[in-house]
């Protein structure tokens, strides 16, 4: 039988993938489609994407798929042809990173945004906290393309939800986009039925990263009475390609971020956000050197010198003692959701003990 996962320590598998001297692709996909046996759907498409060397994150449940993956140039064409032999799979529109260069200053190449391939059963391919029985994702709302979109944007009765969460919208956004402020998609659907209560006939167009989000958002507020509902297709990174190829202007401004070793494509040059530690104009998340830690913030290329990447002075500290002593220090820590939460001016969850350390 084939080994269905690996066992190789995750820092040797990222100096392999450095090593390698063939560019790499970063895609991401997903459909919602029943499937009735989640588990030896995983393991089937593990087995399949393993022996083409396809790294990445995917989640499988019983509505459908949700996928982050990184292809070998050289597997490209073997990987499509494998998705369209999967009838439930067969012609899915793969969304192609914007900007796939993950670590240019070290020359590692493009699409090396992954080093592993983790498939895993769940019970939703994206959280969402609906327990309703009567909600369906057979009806949703319309697609908009990046000209749909652009045309919708002129409407003075279109209003713009981003379905992300707030630190994505930090850096980088659609103008006039109405950020729903809550840490969670499962928190923000009931928000966003309850912020537009009183907008029902409004044309309301949601987006996301890819569009997993947002398809589910417009069949959400479709389901709570809403008439006119459209979601971007393919979400930001379909947006920026289509608006690329076609000379269409970028109503998108700033830096999209993605969920892997990338941590953000830039869309357009605008640099909206500002260094969690200086203030200064920045859009460069990154996760706090600290083992103990591994805050994700907005740095500077001068904090990120002065503070040794790190998140604070005390982390600092603790990053350049002796492996040892870093250990004996993290034991016991619950990191609990280390994301800088802007919207709430604090760090989550040693705010107190971690803003000694800025300025």
């Amino acid at each position: 039988m084939a080994l269905l996962h690996n066992r190789v320590s995750q820092a040797e598998l990222k100096k392999l993938l450095y090593e390698e001297k063939e560019d790499r692709t970063t895609i991401s996909f997903y459909r919602y489609f029943p499937i009735s046996d989640p588990k030896q759907f995983r393991d089937e498409l593990y087995a399949a994407l393993n022996a083409m060397k396809v790294f990445g994150r995917i989640y499988i449940a019983h509505e459908g798929i949700n996928a982050q993956v990184s292809v070998p140039g050289s597997n490209a064409a073997a990987f499509r042809n494998y998705l369209n032999s999967v009838e439930p799979l067969n012609g899915i529109r793969l969304n192609i990173a914007v900007n796939d260069d993950t670590r240019p200053d070290d020359k590692a190449g493009s699409g090396k945004s992954f080093w592993v391939l983790k498939i895993k059963v769940r019970d939703k391919i994206v959280a969402d906290g609906i327990n309703d029985p009567g909600f369906s994702m057979e009806q949703k709302g319309k697609y908009v393309t990046a000209a749909g979109m652009n045309e919708l944007m002129q409407d003075e009765n279109t209003i713009v939800i981003d379905m992300r969460n707030h630190y994505e919208y930090e850096v980088g956004h659609f103008e006039k986009a109405l950020e729903i402020p809550s840490d969670t998609f499962r928190e923000q659907l009931p928000m966003a039925v309850e912020m537009m209560q009183d907008k029902k006939d409004k044309n309301i167009i949601m987006y996301c990263t890819g569009g997993i989000r947002c398809e589910k958002a417009s069949a959400y507020m479709l389901h709570h009475g809403f008439n006119n509902v459209f979601h971007l297709e393919g979400g930001i990174i379909n947006y920026a390609k289509e608006a690329r190829e076609k000379g269409l202007k970028s109503s998108f401004i700033g830096k999209n971020f993605v969920f892997d070793d990338r941590l953000g494509e830039r869309i357009t040059e605008d640099v909206i956000a500002s260094c969690h530690q200086c203030g200064n104009a920045a859009d460069t998340h990154t996760n706090c050197k600290n083992d103990g830690c591994h805050l994700l913030f907005i740095q500077c290329a001068e904090c990120a010198v002065k503070f040794d990447g790190c998140c604070s002075k005390e982390c600092q500290t603790s990053f350049n003692l002796p492996l040892e002593a870093q250990k004996e220090l993290r034991k016991g820590i619950e990191k609990g959701r280390m994301v800088f939460n802007k919207s709430r001016q604090r760090l989550r969850p040693r705010l107190d003990e971690m803003n000694k350390g800025f300025g």
